[in-house]
C-alpha cells in the first residue's frame, strides 16, 4: 500500500468521523417528541357518573320505537309533520330525583332507573295538546307515564308548543307560493326577488295574548351574514290554524308604512304612493358582512401545548383534574350542565346549569320592537355548534361528541361539540416578591380547567364556560359573539340603535342569562349568610380627643326566601355565601361565596303582560328551598305563550324558611348591547362577558392551592437556576419537545 492510498483512506476515515459527529450533535439539538405522563388524581368510581350521562343514540332510538308501538296513535316524523299531526318533538335524559341519586352516590342505595323524558305534540287529537312522558327503564323501555299534569298543573295547550324546524319551512313555502306572488311588480322591481335571494328571520313571541300564533317575519338579503342586510320588508303571518291552507297574512310593513296585505302594498307601489328605498344588491359573500380576513397571513399566533400530556382525564361523562371531579351533560333545551362537583373528594355542588338566555329588542320596525327571544325554547343544546380546534378551543383540547334527538325520529350527532382543556391564563393565581427582611419569591401559575360549549342560536353565538381553579373556586361565564340583529333604517330609527351601514340599524337589546346553582356545602343542609362592611366612629384609645372611622364586619343570616331575593337594582351584600353546619379550624362556618359579574339593567317593566314569564330576570340572586317540583326557573313553553306562563319563577319565592335547608341559588347576569360600527362584520367577545364565581369562604383552613404541584418558591440564598430548587429552571429540559398536532378536521358542515 503506497503513501497515496494511505492518505486517501485516512481522509475518508476523517470525513466519516466528522459526518457522524455532525449527526450526533444535530440529534442532540433536535427537540424530542413530548412524552405524556399519566395524570395524578384520585380514582373515582368508574361508572357512578353515568347516572347523569346523556342518552346514547341507541337509547334515544329505543325510546322512539317504544312510543311508536305503545301510544296507540300514529306518530309522524317531526321533520315532515304538519301542525295537525302527532309527533315526537324531543327526547332527553330524565334526571333522577336528587334524593335517589345521593343514596346511590353516597350510601348503599340502588342505582336509580335510567329514564328518558319525551315531549310529544298531539295535533291529531280532539283537543290538541303537548304531553310529556317519562319512559323507562333504559335501555329496554317497558313503561311510560304522563307527567304533564304533575309538572305543570294541567295539560299544556297546543299553541304553546315551540316551533319546529318544519313549521318554519312550511311558513317559508307559504310566503314563496302565496304571499310574494300577490305583489309581482314590487317583488321583482324593488326586491329583485328570484325565489332564493331573500332570507327570513322570525320574531317572538307570536302575538299579544294567549292563543295567538301570529309572527312577524323580517326579510333580509340571502347572503353571508344576512342578519345585517335588511331590505325593509316584514310580513305578519297568522299560522295559528292547524290547517296550513288557512294561514294568512295579517299585516305587511315596508319602509316605515303598514299595509293590510301584499296586494295593498302592490297597489300602492304600482300607483307610486310608496317611498321606495332600493337596497344595493350585495354579493354572495355579503361584502361588509363577510368574515373573510381582510389581511394576509403573517406570523402564527401563540399556541398552547402540554409538554408532558394532559393533566386531566375524561372517562365517559366524568372529568378528573387535580383535586376536582365532576360529571357533565348536554340538555337539548338548556345546553351544558354539570353535576356532582367535588373538590378534594367532597361535594360542593350537586348541579350547575344554564336555565335561560333572554334578549329584549327595541326598534321602530315591528319585528324588532316585538322581539323577546327566550332561547331555551329554540334549544341551547340543540344548536350547540361543532368546535373549530385552534379558535373555539385550544388545538390540543379534548373534544367530545354529543347527541340529541329533536325535530326528527333519528338522533343527531354533533362531532366535537364540547371541549375540555387546561388553560394557562398567563398570570399568577397568587404571588409575592419579598424585598424586605428576608428575600424570596413565591408564586403559583394560574392554570385552570375549562369545559366549554358554544351554542349558535340564529344570529348569536354563546360561548358557555365552566372554569375550575386550583384554589377551589368555580367560575361560570358566558361570552356573546356572532352577528348583531338589525332592522331597516328609516324615520326615527336612531332612537333605537346606531347606523351600521347604508340601510342597517343595529338594534338596541339586552342579554340576560339565568343559572341554577344547587350548592351542597359540607352537606345538603345549608343556610344563607351575608357579610358586608360598615363604618363606625370611635375614639382613638391612645388619643381620646381624636376620632377614627374604622370599617367593621356586619353579619346577617337571611332566614327566608323573601330576604334572599335581591332585585336587579337593589343593593346586595358584597359577601353572600352558603354556610355549612360545620366549622373550619378557626371556628368559622365553612362556606362557598357567590360573586356575580353582571351589568344588567331592567329586564322589562313588571306591568308588562308577559313579564311573569321571565320573572326570574327580576333578581340578580334569589335563593329558594330546593324542590323536585321546581326543577327549572322557566319553561320551553313560555316563549310562545308568555301571557299565561307554564312556569312562573316569581311563584317560587313565598317566604319559606331557608335556614338549614337544601337550597338553590338562581343567578341572573346580563348586559346591554347597543350595536355600533365595530360590530361589523361581527360582535366580539371582549367586554361582552358575564357570569359568576363560587369561591371558598372559610371552607378550608388555608388556601388549598398551597398543595399544588405547580408552586414556585426560592430565596436569595438558593441556587434558583437549579432544577431541584425551582421547577421553572427545568423548562428547557421538560418543555423542549415537539407536541403532536393531529391533522385539522372539522365536521360542522356535514349532515346539516
Amino acid at each position: 500500500m503506497n503513501l497515496k492510498t494511505v492518505l486517501i483512506l485516512l481522509g475518508l476515515a476523517l470525513a466519516t468521523i466528522f459526518a457522524l459527529v455532525c449527526v450526533l450533535l444535530t440529534r442532540e439539538r433536535s427537540p424530542r417528541t413530548c412524552q405524556h405522563l399519566p395524570p395524578e388524581q384520585e380514582d373515582m368510581e368508574d361508572d357512578q357518573s353515568l347516572v347523569f350521562a346523556d342518552l346514547t343514540p341507541e337509547e334515544m332510538s329505543q325510546v322512539v320505537r317504544y312510543l311508536q308501538g305503545h301510544l296507540g296513535v300514529p306518530l309522524v316524523d317531526a321533520s315532515r309533520a304538519k301542525p295537525s299531526d302527532n309527533c315526537i318533538a324531543s327526547v332527553d335524559l330524565q334526571v333522577p330525583a336528587k334524593a335517589e341519586v345521593l343514596r346511590f352516590l353516597d350510601g348503599a342505595g340502588a342505582r336509580p332507573p335510567r329514564e328518558a323524558l319525551a315531549v310529544l305534540y298531539f295535533g291529531n287529537q280532539p283537543e290538541p295538546n303537548i304531553t310529556e312522558y317519562v319512559v323507562g327503564p333504559l335501555p329496554a323501555p317497558a313503561y311510560h307515564r304522563d307527567v304533564t299534569v304533575q309538572k305543570y298543573g294541567g295539560k299544556v295547550p297546543y299553541h304553546r308548543r315551540p316551533t319546529l324546524a318544519v313549521e318554519y319551512k312550511q311558513i317559508g313555502g307559504f310566503l314563496k307560493s302565496q304571499v310574494f306572488p300577490s305583489a309581482p311588480a314590487f317583488m321583482q322591481q324593488v326586491m329583485e326577488y328570484d325565489g332564493a335571494n331573500l332570507a327570513v328571520v322570525t320574531a317572538a313571541p307570536r302575538g299579544f295574548q294567549s292563543g295567538d300564533r301570529v309572527t312577524w317575519f323580517v326579510l333580509f338579503q340571502n347572503v353571508s351574514g344576512f342578519f345585517v342586510h335588511p331590505v325593509g320588508l316584514e310580513v305578519l303571518v297568522d299560522h295559528s290554524s292547524l290547517d296550513i291552507s288557512q294561514w294568512a297574512v295579517s299585516r305587511v310593513f315596508y319602509n316605515g308604512q303598514y299595509y293590510r296585505d301584499m296586494a295593498q302594498l302592490e297597489s300602492a307601489y304600482v300607483q307610486g304612493r310608496i317611498s321606495v328605498e332600493k337596497v344595493r344588491k350585495a354579493p354572495w359573500d355579503g361584502d361588509f358582512s363577510s368574515m373573510k380576513p381582510r389581511a394576509p397571513r403573517a406570523a402564527l399566533f401563540p399556541v398552547q401545548f402540554e409538554p408532558q400530556g394532559p393533566r386531566y382525564s375524561v372517562r365517559n361523562n366524568q372529568v378528573l383534574f387535580q383535586a376536582w371531579s365532576f360529571a357533565f351533560g348536554m340538555s337539548v333545551s338548556t345546553g351544558l350542565r354539570l353535576f356532582d362537583i367535588r373538590h378534594k373528594g367532597e361535594r360542593v355542588a350537586y348541579e350547575i346549569s344554564v336555565q335561560e338566555a333572554l334578549s329584549v329588542y327595541g326598534s321602530n320596525c315591528p319585528g324588532g320592537m316585538s322581539t323577546r327571544y327566550m332561547d331555551r325554547s329554540f334549544g341551547l343544546g340543540r344548536y350547540t355548534s361543532p368546535l373549530v380546534p385552534g379558535v373555539d378551543c385550544p388545538y390540543l383540547a379534548t373534544y367530545v361528541d354529543t347527541h340529541s334527538l329533536s325535530d326528527s325520529l333519528r338522533p343527531k350527532k354533533r362531532k366535537a361539540s364540547l371541549c375540555i382543556f387546561e388553560h394557562n391564563l398567563g398570570s399568577p393565581l397568587r404571588r409575592h416578591y419579598s424585598n424586605l427582611q428576608s428575600l424570596y419569591y413565591g408564586g403559583l401559575v394560574n392554570s385552570a380547567l375549562v369545559i366549554r360549549s358554544i351554542a349558535t342560536v340564529g344570529n348569536y353565538d354563546y360561548v358557555w364556560d365552566f372554569i375550575f381553579y386550583q384554589n377551589g373556586a368555580i367560575e361560570a361565564k358566558v361570552q356573546a359573539t356572532g352577528y348583531p340583529s338589525s332592522s331597516f333604517l328609516h324615520g326615527d330609527g336612531l332612537r333605537y340603535g346606531n347606523r351600521l351601514w347604508d340601510h342597517t340599524l343595529g338594534t338596541i337589546h339586552t342579554h340576560f342569562v339565568n343559572y341554577k346553582v344547587d350548592l351542597d356545602v359540607g352537606g345538603v343542609k345549608n343556610s344563607l349568610v351575608a357579610h358586608d362592611m360598615a363604618f363606625e366612629m370611635t375614639r382613638a384609645p391612645w388619643s381620646p380627643e381624636q376620632q377614627i372611622e374604622r370599617p367593621r364586619l356586619t353579619k346577617k343570616v337571611l332566614d327566608t326566601e323573601d330576604q334572599a331575593a335581591f332585585r336587579l337594582q337593589s343593593k346586595m351584600p358584597r359577601y353572600i355565601y352558603f354556610a355549612a353546619n360545620s366549622k373550619n379550624k378557626w371556628g368559622h362556618q365553612r362556606g362557598y361565596r357567590i360573586q356575580i359579574t353582571s351589568f344588567a339593567g331592567d329586564h322589562i317593566p313588571e306591568a308588562s303582560s308577559m313579564e311573569r314569564a321571565i320573572s326570574w330576570a327580576r333578581y340578580q340572586l334569589a335563593v329558594t328551598r330546593r324542590k323536585e317540583e321546581e326543577p327549572t326557573s322557566t319553561s320551553i313553553y313560555n316563549q310562545n305563550d308568555p301571557w299565561t306562563p307554564t312556569v312562573t319563577f316569581a311563584d317560587f319565592i313565598n317566604n319559606e324558611t331557608i335556614t338549614n335547608e337544601d337550597l338553590v341559588a338562581w343567578i341572573t347576569a346580563g348586559f346591554l348591547h347597543i350595536p355600533h360600527s365595530e360590530d361589523i362584520p361581527n360582535t366580539v367577545t371582549v367586554g361582552n362577558s358575564v357570569g359568576f364565581l363560587l369561591r371558598p369562604y372559610n371552607y378550608y383552613d388555608l388556601d388549598p392551592s398551597i398543595y399544588s404541584h405547580d408552586g414556585v418558591f426560592f430565596t436569595s440564598k438558593q441556587d434558583f437556576t437549579a432544577c431541584e430548587i425551582n421547577p421553572l429552571a427545568c423548562l428547557p429540559k421538560t418543555a423542549s419537545c415537539l407536541p403532536n398536532f393531529p391533522p385539522f378536521t372539522y365536521d360542522g358542515f356535514r349532515n346539516m
